[in-house]
């Protein structure tokens, strides 16, 4: 094998000593009562959209396949309620575009489609086509077709296993409490990932703020019954931010750096999620597609934050009231963390495969401070995970500059806010950087 596992994580660039505030991290998860509707993207995933393939009046079950596409880069859609289809329509998702939805009215039985069985999974083609029909997309944030991360090209060799569970962005701790509470199905998911694409070794990433979460994988892992050969451990990294970014976890725990506009596969690497691979092994042994997810619900405008396990469809409005509705009027509300997070418009979005989190904040916690100029201080360069100089991006992006934006690498730029957030003057660094990218994509056209 000649892989040796990290005593400790590696130096990586930059990053920022964020607040955690991870209000939520010892709280067990509460399951929200079946709503009476749910409104389902056929948008989900990075990749082509899905079409429906149920229309009004039909009657569908919880797992059952309601959106479909013949792109290979896609996944998946299914019913996350039983009941009837009373809409198909159009919705705006939280980052402005448009999509088909499936609205179905739930006749709170819950029942369960007959489509729904554990996948036979003999070969690596067969257990790719099981992951696809599941609807895995990446649950860490991205929303990534899983199928399409696990077809690794014949000319990649692999060779590690990253599972990412840092969780760096405050608040949110439903990956957290996977790790506590779906402990066996996670290191179940590992092993079926690490036997059937015969990677030589497993490295579960941790943040050390969660020293929980390392003892109770960490005796599940040790078992030498379950993995005889001890190519699975934990690495516990340095609780700062943005551990969790891909390119960052991948040099923490194998110290390989993934060259601009390459993955990690170019460096023998497959990072996933740590509820995605619990949720792999809870798919490959009851069949049940991705129809749900554990979402982290806090904020200082919410009167009971915790983690609320709900049928994906489910309205923003229906976990918060679940929560005990709003303690103070909502300020801000967050799809994600507040690090990279969407702002919302509206609690009336729905719930999808890749949200972690949903964060309302009052007015005193919501204002933001007004940008003044630039003090030449130097803290954004010296934070930047990617090694970027954002003052200069923010100056071309202002000036239209696209040739000077893509020659300082602005589209390596994975808006993790560590720039804005080490800011003492405040600057809109991340607006502008995003600015500068859609410039460059555009060709120059504003």
């Amino acid at each position: 094998m000649g892989l040796t596992f990290p005593e400790k994580p590696f130096r990586t660039h930059g990053g920022a000593a964020v607040p955690h505030h991870k209000n939520t991290a010892k709280l067990e998860s509460k399951v929200l009562p079946c709503p009476e509707q749910v409104t389902i993207p056929m948008q989900q995933h990075v990749g082509a959209p899905c079409k429906p393939l149920v229309k009004v009046g039909d009657l569908v079950q919880v797992g059952q396949k309601i959106g479909e596409a013949e792109a290979f880069v896609s996944a998946p859609i299914h019913a996350s309620v039983s009941g009837k289809v009373t809409a198909v329509t159009k919705v705006m998702l939280p980052g402005g575009q448009t999509a088909d939805a499936v609205v179905i009215q739930s006749d709170g039985q819950m029942t369960v489609s007959p489509e729904v069985k554990p996948p036979v999974v003999n070969t690596q083609e067969g257990f790719l086509k099981a992951v696809r029909e599941s609807g895995l997309v990446g649950l860490g944030g991205a929303g990534f077709p899983a199928h399409v991360k696990l077809n690794v090209p014949k000319d990649k060799h692999l060779d590690t296993l990253i599972v990412n569970a840092a969780e760096c962005e405050p608040y949110i701790t439903a990956d957290n409490r996977e790790a506590l509470e779906n402990s066996w199905a996670v290191l179940s998911g590992v092993y079926a990932v690490r036997d059937l694409l015969k990677l030589d070794r497993v490295i579960i990433a941790v943040e050390d703020n969660k020293p929980e979460v390392i003892e109770t994988l960490r005796k599940i892992a040790d078992n030498p019954t379950h993995d005889p050969e001890d190519r699975v451990r934990i690495l516990p990294l340095h609780a700062r931010y943005p551990q969790g970014a891909e390119k960052v976890l991948v040099q923490s725990c194998t110290n390989r750096v993934i060259p601009l506009g390459k993955l990690p596969a170019d460096v023998g690497c497959l990072v996933m999620n740590i509820t995605s691979v619990a949720f792999l092994a809870d798919y490959l042994n009851t069949g049940m597609p991705l129809v749900k997810k554990r979402v982290t619900i806090d904020g200082s405008a919410i009167a009971n934050p915790q983690n609320v396990i709900v049928p994906i469809g489910t309205r923003i409005a229906d976990a918060v009231a679940f929560c005990g509705g709003y303690s103070k009027p909502p300020r801000k509300l967050l799809m994600g963390g507040p690090m990279m997070g969407i702002a919302l418009t509206t609690d009336e979005q729905p719930i999808l495969k890749q949200n972690n989190g949903i964060l309302a904040f009052a007015e005193e916690d919501a204002a933001l401070p007004e940008p003044t100029a630039c003090i030449r201080c130097g803290r954004c360069v010296s934070g930047c995970p990617m090694n970027l100089i954002p003052t200069q991006l923010e100056k071309y992006a202002e000036l239209g500059n696209a040739e000077e934006l893509d020659r300082l690498g602005v589209m390596c730029c994975m808006e993790c806010g560590t720039c804005a957030y080490n800011c003492p003057a405040h600057r809109p660094l991340v607006h502008a950087i995003r600015l500068g990218k859609a410039l460059v994509r555009n060709g120059g056209k504003k």
